[in-house]
């Protein structure tokens, strides 16, 4: 059989899904029968480069210092950067449940595609099916346990993973990352039109490299010249949740896998609008 394109409109394959119609169709993967994960929110941007994987990492830390129980699915297959922000370099181990996610410092558990590998900087060289088959198996394989809020960390633009993971993975709501230019407009609609199409509700947006504040003195600098994010969130109805400067601790605290030591606010507001609107209640 040919590999799936997830178009079922040009497929000529009787496969089960297909039983019963097109309104039949389900897509989504059995959790791991041992784990129970409350809220799914998935962190995406339309291009690369925008910080997606700090916002994520941050977040993260900053619901857990909340005191829930947080896990991090990283589905950036080539380009994993989550387990070094945490200083995790150790390989993922398993048992009779499933596979065992790392755990960081603070309590977080997270699953990448580099904890599975030889050498962290061994490349990975799959095609597109291969790597949304691996993304689904953090979701099936992985022993969770008890989570309330997963995060899923997503590649950049609108292709197989992306979709893998909005078809096969419950996902509650989005969060949009963004940067100040001012090509952002049309990079944001990407995003904004494929959660549309797969009916996912978008949670707000976070402006990464917002701005630089001089030590000296405190100005703010725009350093990309003014903002189009209010703009933006005005323009599909959206929340900006986030402002994150460019500032030199931030770099200084990732590259050295402390990001949980950060005490910057820049995504306080986020961490309580993901909250208030997503409580995690006793549903399996």
């Amino acid at each position: 059989m040919a590999e799936c394109t997830h178009d079922c409109s040009t497929c000529s394959e009787a496969c089960s899904s297909r039983e019963g119609g097109e309104q039949s169709f389900d897509f989504r993967a059995k959790l791991n029968e041992a784990s129970n994960v409350r809220k799914v929110i998935g962190i995406v941007s339309g291009k690369g480069g925008v910080g997606k994987s700090f916002v994520t990492s941050y977040l993260a830390t900053l619901l857990r210092r909340k005191e829930y129980s947080v896990g991090v699915l990283d589905a950036d297959i080539t380009g994993p950067s989550i387990p070094a922000a945490f200083g995790i370099h150790e390989r993922a181990k398993g048992n009779e449940l499933g596979i065992v996610p790392a755990e960081t410092k603070t309590g977080i558990k997270l699953i990448s595609i580099n904890l599975m590998l030889e050498k962290e900087d061994a490349p990975v060289i799959w095609r597109g099916p291969v790597i949304a088959g691996v993304v689904k198996q953090f979701w099936t394989d992985v022993f969770w346990d008890d989570v309330d809020f997963m995060l899923v960390d997503m590649p950049p633009g609108t292709g197989d993973v992306p979709l893998t993971v909005f078809q096969s993975i419950p996902v509650d709501g989005l969060i949009v990352v963004t940067s100040p230019q001012e090509l952002v407009s049309t990079i944001v609609s990407k995003a904004v039109n494929m959660a549309n199409e797969m009916k996912i509700p978008i949670v707000g947006i976070v402006e990464n490299y917002s701005y630089v504040e001089c030590p000296k003195c405190g100005e703010r600098i725009d350093v990309f010249g003014d903002s189009h994010v209010e703009d933006v969130a005005k323009k599909f109805g959206l929340t900006v949740l986030g402002r994150i400067p460019m500032t030199p601790v931030i770099a200084q605290k990732v590259d050295k896998g402390a990001v949980e030591e950060l005490e910057g606010k820049w995504l306080d507001e986020t961490a309580d609008f993901i909250e208030s609107q997503f409580i995690p209640g006793d549903e399996d």
